[in-house]
């Protein structure tokens, strides 16, 4: 009797230990978020499940999850980081004067004959000249219905739950994103 009591409380504390050590990496390190909606199409599709990266520091270009206003979480690109002044001109993205291409945005703009992001300036959108210190500028790949810093303004650092670049769910679309 003393025995199974002993093996009981072993596989007992096994699965405490398991279930810390699940939460820990869930709250802390990595979680699961599902794409809802189509602003980051044609990168990421509508029911594409993601593994979040708790850990460091948004950087540009980057896809990120944060808190959004709407009380949701909202996955976007980091196009803005603190102190950086951001411009979209003849539909090329300029930040802090130097273009940088984005060829993610390639697929759309071979389907699409207007503008996929109209003119712009951090000064028209925000009316800060710079992405204020704590706060990035973030933009959806799907320029044309994507509800982004455009429209919510600069997002706070501390609203970012993680980046996200890892598609695992359905599985014959697995991959990494970029």
């Amino acid at each position: 009797m003393a025995k199974e009591k002993s093996e009981f409380w072993e596989w007992t504390k096994a699965f405490l230990i398991a279930i810390g050590l699940a939460a820990i990496i869930r709250y802390f390190i990595i979680a699961p978020i599902v794409v809802d909606g189509e602003s980051m199409m044609p990168t990421l599709t509508d029911g594409d499940w993601m593994i979040v990266n708790k850990i460091g520091e948004p950087q540009r270009f980057d896809i990120v999850v944060f808190h959004a206003p709407e009380k949701k979480d909202y996955i976007k690109r980091v196009i803005g980081l603190p102190g950086d002044k951001v411009e979209y001109k003849d539909d090329k993205l300029y930040v802090n004067g130097k273009y940088y291409e984005e060829p993610y945005l390639e697929e759309y703009k071979k389907e699409e004959p207007i503008p996929l992001t109209p003119d712009f300036t951090l000064q028209e959108l925000t009316g800060k000249a710079t992405v204020p210190e704590g706060e990035i500028f973030v933009l959806g790949d799907n320029r044309l219905y994507s509800k982004d810093s455009r429209h919510i303004g600069t997002v706070r650092i501390d609203e970012v739950v993680g980046d996200t670049s890892v598609v695992f769910w359905p599985l014959n679309k697995m991959r990494l994103v970029d």
